[in-house]
């Protein structure tokens, strides 16, 4: 079941708009939670909200945002403050221009949501959603535009996904760490023809579809598994030893072994022919 919308507004290309609520796509999982405890008591510790000068108890609802301008001296924030600040891009996502979709780097991906009509008049706006979904998806582009979310201005990217919209938030360019100084030193001879050939092969066996399964938490598997035989008081079964990864040697024959093909044998040298006494 689909949760509440975390923002609602307009979807605008041109002069043409229609009311859109972003969801995440992003469901509450059981996935495995720890709290502190003290070993000698097995009781939970307790976190506690204090004034750092005066040691004071709080609690969160009696606090406020700082903004902390100089050392120790803050401007204080309250939420008719943040709303002053609101932009357009607060209420209004303005398609700015359309990009083809393998010009954005994965690495600029961040967050994702999806988008489906909103409003009062989503029975008539529904036909501008579609439009704009149908043409997206023909041009096979992005659009590119801006929204804010958590009190901050995000890039984003709107693609086609089924029958509906997905919205990706895009890290700013001074988030993304400039991959030249890790990758300055690689080596840049080009590789032995034939061992690429070899890899290639390898590539290819091992192609298949995308499964969603692909994803699966294996460690949060396992790791159920031995919070499941602690609770039974028996001993976790032991996980099965990684296989040990040694040192390539020859890397010809470490490709061929994964196509499964054996080595070619090196040919015997022969002994050297015995001269005869005069």
């Amino acid at each position: 079941m689909a949760g509440r919308p975390i923002w609602r507004g307009s979807l605008r290309l041109a002069l043409v708009s229609c009311p859109v609520a972003l969801h995440s796509v992003k469901q509450t999982h059981e996935s495995l939670h720890f709290h502190f405890i003290n070993p000698a008591t097995g009781h939970r510790i307790r976190m506690v909200t204090q004034d750092a000068e005066t040691d004071a108890e709080l609690s969160r609802g009696d606090l406020v945002r700082g903004y902390e301008y100089e050392k120790d001296r803050y401007v204080l924030l309250e939420d008719a403050d943040f709303e002053q600040a609101r932009i357009e891009s607060s209420s209004v996502l303005t398609i700015d221009k359309f990009v083809p979709a393998d010009s954005i780097d994965p690495v600029y991906y961040d967050a994702s949501y999806y988008v489906t009509p909103d409003g009062s008049a989503r029975d008539r706006q529904e036909d501008v959603y579609v439009v704009l979904r149908e043409a997206i998806a023909r041009t096979r582009r992005v659009a590119l535009s801006r929204v804010v979310l958590n009190r901050r201005e995000r890039a984003v990217a709107l693609m086609p996904m089924d029958d509906g919209l997905v919205l990706h938030t895009l890290h700013d360019m001074r988030e993304i760490t400039d991959p030249g100084d890790l990758f300055r030193d690689l080596p840049r001879a080009k590789p032995d023809p034939s061992m690429v050939a070899l890899a290639t092969q390898l590539i290819e066996r091992q192609t298949a579809r995308f499964e969603p399964s692909d994803m699966e938490d294996r460690y949060e598997a396992r790791l159920r598994a031995v919070i499941e035989a602690k609770q039974r008081g028996v001993a976790p079964a032991k996980p099965k030893a990684p296989r040990k990864e040694g040192k390539v040697v020859d890397l010809m024959a470490a490709l061929r072994a994964s196509l499964g093909e054996e080595t070619p044998a090196k040919p015997k040298r022969r002994p050297p022919a015995k001269r005869r006494s005069a």
